[in-house]
């Protein structure tokens, strides 16, 4: 993956069990949220695995230029909207399958109403406009607590504890579509995911700028999940046909814990360049144990190493960037 058209290509490539799963999912397809990080190649999957066979309904305000034109051209039914304004809302077309991907995390420091909006009262909203669909709603990681590293990290069975305003405003959406499934009988699937990667952005593309730059890492935070996006979009797709009443829940992150200081050592080998550490690892971090998603749909197709190499390489050579950092660094839940 050298170039936007290869990664593109390669987000967008279905596997066998994708195509078979949304064979069997009957009816249009809506993604709310399709002008986000994980919104456009999400769609582009869907269209590649129904091979249009239905449509692909992209919802968002596309404030990126050219984006719905682009989507358009690949086969989706593209609907500039934005689901915060009720009247939109009301006027979206029915979809029996909707995929959820609104949310607001970054920035929200100083401005939490606005993640409490998004993340809690919206997805309320959006449950009762499309009561009786098939929703999955994107989730996160960090409705657990910082556990010890020596754990694995956190199975969909233990407790929450969300650290901040982000995090808080997250567990709130689960609680209110749970409410709303429950109330209305409307099947979900509930989608904690941590640290999706691709090489324009992600946990990877923050260690390799600052090993590029030579500036300090902090290693406090010692180990991360991540998680090809690739992976994660089709897990999202195809838990589509695990929703139920209450919502399923599901982590979605890759098998390995990965080191922060020897992940920056090893994207340092690509890039020529010796990483500077700052801090010490603390016994605790943000760790989720996806087993349950990896026994339903199989591992990531991408392994640590090769993403850790393609990102290296792809930074090294000025490929373009998102320019969103994770701030997985951050342990007070203040993004």
């Amino acid at each position: 993956m050298r170039t936007t058209a290869e990664l593109e290509e390669r987000l967008a490539r279905p596997s066998a069990g994708l195509v078979g799963d949304l064979g069997r999912l009957e009816g249009d397809i809506m993604i709310l949220g399709a002008g986000g990080k994980l919104g456009p190649s999400l769609v582009r999957l869907a269209l590649n695995a129904t091979r249009g066979d239905r449509r692909i309904i992209a919802v968002s305000r596309f404030s990126e230029p050219g984006l719905a034109d682009d989507l358009r051209a690949a086969g989706a039914t593209v609907v500039a909207a934005d689901v915060a304004d009720d009247r939109a809302l009301l006027e979206l077309p029915d979809a029996p399958n909707v995929v959820f991907l609104v949310g607001a995390k970054f920035g929200t420091h100083g401005r939490e109403h606005t993640a409490w909006f998004t993340n809690t009262y919206l997805p309320g909203r959006v449950a009762e406009r499309f009561a009786g669909s098939r929703i999955a709603a994107l989730s996160t990681g960090n409705v657990y607590p910082l556990v010890p590293v020596a754990g694995g990290g956190c199975t969909e069975d233990h407790p929450v504890g969300p650290v901040g305003d982000y995090a808080m405003s997250c567990l709130g959406r689960e609680r209110v579509l749970t409410h709303f499934a429950e109330a209305g009988g409307t099947p979900m699937s509930l989608i904690r995911l941590n640290y999706a990667v691709e090489l324009r952005y992600g946990v990877l593309v923050d260690l390799a700028q600052k090993v590029l730059a030579g500036e300090p890492i902090d290693v406090t935070t010692g180990q991360v999940n991540v998680v090809w996006q690739g992976y994660a979009n089709e897990v999202a797709l195809r838990s589509l046909l695990l929703a139920s009443t209450p919502p399923y829940v599901l982590n979605v992150t890759g098998p390995e814990l990965i080191s922060v200081r020897q992940a920056a050592r090893a994207l340092g080998d690509v890039l020529g360049k010796e990483p500077v550490f700052t801090g010490e690892e603390a016994p605790t971090a943000l760790l989720s144990d996806a087993s349950r998603c990896h026994r339903l749909f199989g591992y990531p197709e991408l392994t640590p190493a090769e993403l850790i190499e393609h990102t290296a390489r792809w930074v090294a050579e000025g490929g373009p960037l998102l320019g969103k950092p994770t701030k997985f660094e951050r342990r007070d839940g203040r993004f």
